[in-house]
């Protein structure tokens, strides 16, 4: 009874966890109902436009003739102004005042030192263009364009070192754009339109960011969320500027590309709120001012192979001899936990920490990550972190898992007697056990209590699977020996003895088939060490006295070595130092049982 107890409680574990990460949580992403949309897109012509007028929108990208070349002959096409801080380096383009050249200095590709930095944006003409601009629309007076080209009153920005671009249209209006950086991913930036003409102007401001082609690698897992993001549906909470009422949406690359062919554009209204495209670990989203009502579109354009997100503000009036100020900031960086929590709170962006993915048990994962970073900043390593934090969870643990390891200690003394049991009551399955539960009431054993560990674990393992697998911190984590990078799986192989038979077993991977099978018995050597103290474990437990449930007993530390083969490596030492302290602190308990059966 308690073995089967434990086997299905271990596969239901397995069951639940899957099937929440793959079919029931893509399920509480909010997405806009058709009644939504058209609501959207009726704001958006009460905010901009008459009805029999469309609201303005962004010009399209390839309004500046895109002709692809080389990132390097691309950013050669033009002067530009170099971006210097201590952790991005890049260019801002003149000709169309556009962010379109940042290198990330702290991040490489690869965990080897001499790998490439990572490069986030890219000029228009390049092959994988990416790229944030701002821009103003109106009618009957030239504004900005791609083709414009812009003055700067300084050759570097830098953080304490702005720089301004300015343009005039020649028709009576003067376009300035100040450009701040903090030493981290923030750039805020100031327009200012000035009008020397004669009569009333009105313009209207936008931003945008658009990505040509889809990432490389993009996920295509419910697990993770890459593609268009933002936080919309926010109003001015009574009394202050601060929205209020926001909701998270996220639109994988593939959503919005099926939604393109139906001719959907996901449009969102909001006063206040910020949109971007968000990849695993990085993040380019535009912020504009928490009080400034906006309509938000996202979409996909095939004819080009682009993914925009754009934003468009209420219309302005500027009487003559009169200038229009607005400031808002651009992030474009690294998803560091600590600095987009902190940039949320500074700037008054709602929802800003939710970047990062910790998925819909957010208020179970963020907290675990925060305490395993915090830890960190004693220790200095995060797989010693994770060792830690094993300690902690099973001190918070320990007063269940001691009633649960003292039931099961009791359960396996108890085994002369219920063998007795089933020789006396074989044949009779009813009486047999009818006098089983009796002997449990009798002893005060609670057959089901040595699932219970496994039960609360759930949350941890899923919790501490989302850190590993969303975070930036853990990217390129190492821990000791040939444990590079926490986040990945365990790099070794039995297939080539752990590196001592020179040969590329990887190539074996493209044949159809064998390459599946190849790959599936690619085990390392952290899943093996799992995978035997998962069976160390499992045999300090009563054997089950039904042959079936004994071979399925025996087959699960099997299963579950290559079932956690392919995860992260942290989460695998995280699952093997557990079963090692659950190992030490169920012997020393059964070792007390069992003084304490032989004193009576």
């Amino acid at each position: 009874m308690e073995q089967r107890n434990l086997v299905i409680a271990i596969v239901l574990s397995v069951v639940i966890m899957a099937g929440w990460m793959f079919f029931i949580e893509p399920r509480f992403a909010p997405t806009p109902s058709p009644a939504q949309q058209q609501a959207a897109q009726q704001q958006t012509v009460q905010a901009g436009q008459s009805a029999d007028q469309p609201a303005p929108q962004p010009a399209t990208p390839q309004d500046a003739g895109r002709q692809v070349m080389s990132r390097a002959e691309a950013l050669a096409q033009g002067p530009r102004v170099a971006i210097n801080t201590p952790r991005l380096k890049g260019s801002i383009a003149l000709i169309g005042s556009r962010l379109d050249d940042l290198v990330l200095k702290e991040y490489r590709e690869t965990v080897e030192p001499t790998s490439p930095e990572v490069v986030l944006l890219s000029p228009l003409d390049s092959e994988h263009a990416y790229y944030a601009d701002y821009g103003w629309i109106a009618a009957g007076t030239a504004t900005p364009n791609g083709e414009t080209l812009w003055q700067a009153d300084g050759a570097t920005l830098s953080p304490g070192q702005p720089v301004t671009l300015t343009w005039d249209n020649g028709q009576g209006l003067t376009f300035a754009r100040r450009f701040e950086v903090d030493e981290h991913f923030l750039f805020t930036v100031t327009e200012t339109v000035t009008n020397n003409g004669s009569g009333a102007v009105e313009v209207t401001p936008y931003g945008r960011i658009v990505r040509y082609g889809t990432p490389k690698g993009a996920s295509q897992t419910y697990v993770l969320h890459e593609g268009p993001i933002g936080v919309f549906d926010c109003a001015p909470a009574a009394g202050t500027s601060e929205p209020t009422g926001c909701t998270l949406q996220e639109y994988s690359y593939g959503k919005t590309r099926d939604e393109a062919e139906d001719g959907v554009k996901l449009t969102h209204t909001s006063t206040g709120g910020w949109l971007g495209l968000s990849d695993k670990y990085w993040l380019v989203a535009q912020l504009p001012a928490p009080d400034e009502a906006l309509t938000a579109t996202m979409f996909y354009e095939p004819k080009g192979d682009f993914y925009q997100a754009d934003f468009t503000g209420q219309p302005h009036q500027i009487a003559a001899g009169q200038s229009l100020e607005r400031k808002q900031h651009l992030f474009a960086g690294a998803k560091v936990v600590r600095e987009l929590t902190a940039y949320r709170d500074e700037l008054n962006a709602p929802l800003f920490d939710r970047a990062v993915d910790f998925g819909l048990f957010w208020f179970l994962t963020k907290p675990l990550f925060f305490l395993l970073d915090t830890i960190f900043r004693f220790v200095g390593n995060f797989g010693i972190a994770i060792l830690c934090l094993t300690v902690l969870v099973k001190a918070a643990m320990f007063p269940l898992a001691n009633k649960s390891y003292r039931s099961m200690s009791k359960m396996k003394l108890l085994g002369p007697k219920m063998t007795e049991l089933r020789e006396k009551y074989g044949e009779d399955r009813a009486k047999l056990n009818q006098e089983m539960m009796a002997l449990y009431k009798r002893e005060k054993v609670n057959p089901a209590a040595g699932c219970l560990p496994i039960v609360v674990q759930i949350p941890v393992f899923y919790a501490l699977y989302k850190v590993l697998y969303v975070t930036i911190e853990m990217r390129h984590a190492p821990f000791f020996g040939w444990i590079h990078d926490l986040s990945a799986p365990d790099p070794t192989s039995v297939l080539n003895l752990f590196g001592l038979i020179p040969w590329d077993y990887h190539m074996l991977f493209a044949i159809p088939l064998l390459g599946g099978l190849i790959h599936f018995l690619s085990i390392g050597v952290w899943p093996l060490i799992m995978g035997f103290t998962m069976w160390a474990q499992m045999r300090l437990n009563p054997t089950p006295p039904d042959p079936v449930q004994a071979r399925i007993f025996g087959l699960m530390p099997i299963i579950f070595t290559f079932m956690l083969a392919p995860f992260s490596a942290g989460l695998v030492i995280y699952w093997a130092w557990n079963n090692t302290l659950s190992i030490a602190q169920q012997k020393l308990i059964m070792w007390r049982m069992e003084k304490l059966e032989k004193k009576s």
